[in-house]
């Protein structure tokens, strides 16, 4: 058999990207069509040299294999990936049943050349795929107070349960389930405009497991779960911050038939203070004092996260000065200690003042010059 160049049926040189196949291929593609040619005894041939071509060169594997050894190469080691289209003939499939106009060559160019055509022999059917109960996210909303001490909180979650009746077996007596003979996956053929597809999916009948129950259990229908609400208890320690993923392992949804459970994730939403802003483990609080506290100095009691405490006052306090309170802030979440409140200052300036007040001012002012 003669050598075959599928860079030269293609159209592309020999270094040319998997992106520059896909658009040869498709545009050729569509070019020789037998439905498109009717006219045309070679178009048809034309297309499986086509198709042949790319499912060599749009293949990673056996591409570089192509490129080593030729096409005659290829005989040794195929069937090892991709999805090879030279054993077809086109030429007898009336294209027209599957409504060529109406076909999306955009999701099969994309399936083709992403490798979603595989062998039967695929790794990802070997075995069922597990029946682990799924995952669930609760949005949890807390305070500051409850963030910077850590908190017991009770949810109401609604979720698969373990059914108390048959202990999540599903009932009494396993057999062999009957869909897919045990082996956990579903297999159906379909012709499609490129010939006949084997397509692999979970068994629905038994969730992929490979068995069935003789005597399903009434209260779950032999899943071994049951759709309960009900209280869970759950600890958010000290110093978690907004936005902040927990994890509660098992509290998911129960799996099928016993399987292991899933997780519960908590996604920490904490209300907004209206008092302190939260930077990291410091917290922010603005504190307004008066003239003569500012000028003269002293304490002042201000809020805090744990209740009111005596803030010192320097004299001669600008406004917008910003005073640190060592210890007052939220504990550290991954160590030891705490973060800072930090206190900017505003002096409150008196709106009114009596005729004294104002005579005083003046001579005080007066006093400076």
């Amino acid at each position: 058999m003669a050598e075959k160049d599928y860079y030269k049926i293609l159209g592309v040189s020999r270094n040319a990207s998997k992106e520059e196949i896909k658009k040869a291929y498709k545009r050729l593609a569509k070019k020789y069509h037998p439905d498109l040619n009717p006219d045309d005894p070679k178009a048809a041939e034309k297309f499986k040299e086509i198709n042949e071509a790319a499912s060599v060169l749009g293949d990673d594997e056996k591409r570089k294999q192509y490129d080593m050894y030729g096409s005659e190469g290829l005989k040794f080691g195929a069937g090892r990936g991709g999805f090879d289209f030279s054993g077809f003939d086109f030429s007898g499939f009336d294209f027209s049943d599957f409504g060529f106009d109406r076909f999306d060559f955009d999701s099969i160019f994309d399936t083709f050349f992403s490798g979603g055509f595989r062998s039967r022999r695929s790794s990802a059917f070997r075995t069922p795929r597990t029946s682990r109960g799924r995952d669930l996210t609760y949005d949890l909303y807390i305070t500051l107070e409850e963030a910077a001490k850590g908190v017991k909180k009770k949810i109401r979650v609604t979720k698969n349960y373990v059914c108390e009746e048959c202990s999540g077996r599903g009932g009494r007596g396993i057999i062999t389930c009957p869909d897919c003979h045990g082996t956990g996956i579903y297999r159906e053929t379909r012709r499609t405009a490129f010939g006949l597809f084997q397509t692999s999916t979970t068994c629905r009948a038994c969730n992929g497991t490979g068995e069935s129950i003789r005597e399903p259990c009434e209260a779950c229908d032999g899943t071994g779960r049951v759709r309960r609400t009900r209280l869970i208890e759950v600890d958010v320690p000290a110093g978690i911050m907004d936005g902040a993923k927990l994890r509660v392992a098992g509290e998911g949804e129960a799996g099928y038939r016993g399987a292991k459970p899933g997780d519960l994730y908590l996604l920490i939403r904490v209300k907004p203070h209206e008092l302190f802003e939260r930077r990291g483990d410091d917290l922010f609080l603005n504190h307004t004092i008066s003239f003569v506290q500012a000028v003269l100095g002293g304490k002042v009691k201000v809020p805090t996260i744990d209740g009111e405490a005596t803030l010192k006052i320097p004299p001669g306090t600008q406004p917008g000065t910003v005073l640190r309170m060592r210890g007052k802030g939220i504990k550290h979440l991954h160590g030891f200690g705490r973060g800072d409140q930090l206190v900017r200052i505003n002096i409150e300036v008196p709106k009114k003042l009596s005729k004294k007040q104002e005579k005083l001012l003046r001579e005080f002012d007066k006093s400076l010059r």
